[in-house]
């Protein structure tokens, strides 16, 4: 049978949202009338097709079949877990890098009482959890000796833990043990889970929420020439086959985040194509985390005009994530941000 894959599009947010909803003209995203849909866009490997929903009806059978069971995981509500809050758009996952090297803030937050007022700063901002991270994996970077990492954000995990949700940014299965024993709520590996093989022992022992997260090669060398057939469906397929594998070893719970990993061997057409389609991956039924935060891509299209921190590309890009109905952001600027959202929120009340 043919595979198709099936893109929420058109999206309608605010008050004309939940107008539509109550028409049934549109569908609710995740159940939310807050945000919904009239149209979708059917893809394969060598077409694709918009069609409104309330047409439907006149597809064949068994593309039928397939599309209203995506649909199904689209409309379906998320529960809440870790601190995330799925009865709204977006979830702010605040960045808290305790390393030397990192791309944009390396060696601003790396000692215990700075990264630990950062942390909780951001988390009175109206961040819903803290990513705490002390390998960089920006392009070209190298390993990191797991003692040395641990060494950069063990006391700071113990200090604040009890005060505010933490996620682990790690690809390392001891640095996860010690990181959960410590009080840690997610797991955030930007491996996809391919960089220690016990990792997987891991998430299965202790049923911990986690990211399952794209890359292509590692952090030294992602960034040389990759390449896909389409990266939209590539990357996709990878997380329907991560899914199934993930089940079939015994990680049966659904608290489970999937991040497409804009800037992890990807070029900018490879970065535009996943921002402008993100919506297709609704349809694999989990929450959608996407790290657009000062990213490569700012620069790349705003040439003359780039700055530093890249405040306004992540707000622009931001808020066009939350249009396609990303459930969670990965950001620096985390006030800055929130006070974009705030603003758009009440602009579209009107």
């Amino acid at each position: 049978m043919k595979r198709y894959y099936t893109r929420a599009c058109n999206f309608y947010y605010g008050n004309r949202s939940k107008e539509l909803v109550g028409k049934k003209k549109t569908l609710p995203l995740n159940g939310l009338n807050e945000i919904s849909f009239d149209e979708i866009e059917i893809i394969s490997r060598k077409s694709s097709r918009r069609l409104f929903i309330n047409n439907l009806s006149n597809l064949p059978k068994n593309q039928k079949k397939q599309i209203l069971l995506d649909l199904k995981k689209i409309t379906s509500k998320k529960k809440n877990f870790a601190s995330l809050n799925f009865k709204k758009i977006p979830n702010i996952m605040g960045i808290l890098n305790l390393t030397p090297d990192s791309f944009s803030d390396g060696g601003k937050f790396n000692s215990r009482k700075k990264g630990a007022n950062h942390a909780i700063q951001m988390f009175k901002s109206g961040a819903n959890i803290i990513d705490v991270g002390g390998e960089s994996t920006r392009p070209g970077s190298i390993d990191v000796n797991e003692n040395i990492e641990w060494k950069r954000i063990g006391s700071v995990i113990k200090s604040i833990s009890k005060k505010i949700p933490i996620s682990l940014d790690t690809r390392k299965s001891k640095i996860m043990k010690k990181g959960i024993e410590c009080g840690v709520k997610i797991i955030n590996d930007v491996s996809g889970l391919r960089y220690d093989i016990e990792t997987l022992d891991i998430l299965k022992k202790y049923k911990i929420p986690f990211v399952i997260h794209h890359s292509q090669g590692s952090p030294k060398n992602m960034q040389d020439r990759p390449r896909y057939k389409n990266e939209v469906l590539d990357i996709y397929d990878f997380f329907e086959n991560s899914i199934k594998f993930l089940r079939s070893i015994g990680v049966k719970h659904k608290n489970i985040i999937i991040d497409p990993g804009i800037g992890f061997g990807k070029n900018l057409k490879h970065n535009m194509n996943l921002i402008n389609k993100v919506s297709i991956f609704h349809s694999l039924g989990f929450p959608i985390l996407v790290g657009n935060s000062r990213k490569r891509f700012i620069k790349e299209l705003s040439g003359k005009n780039d700055t530093k921190n890249r405040i306004g590309g992540t707000i622009s890009s931001s808020i066009y994530l939350m249009m396609q109905g990303v459930q969670i952001l990965r950001i620096h600027d985390v006030n800055e941000l929130i006070q974009a959202v705030k603003v758009f929120r009440n602009l579209i009340k009107n």
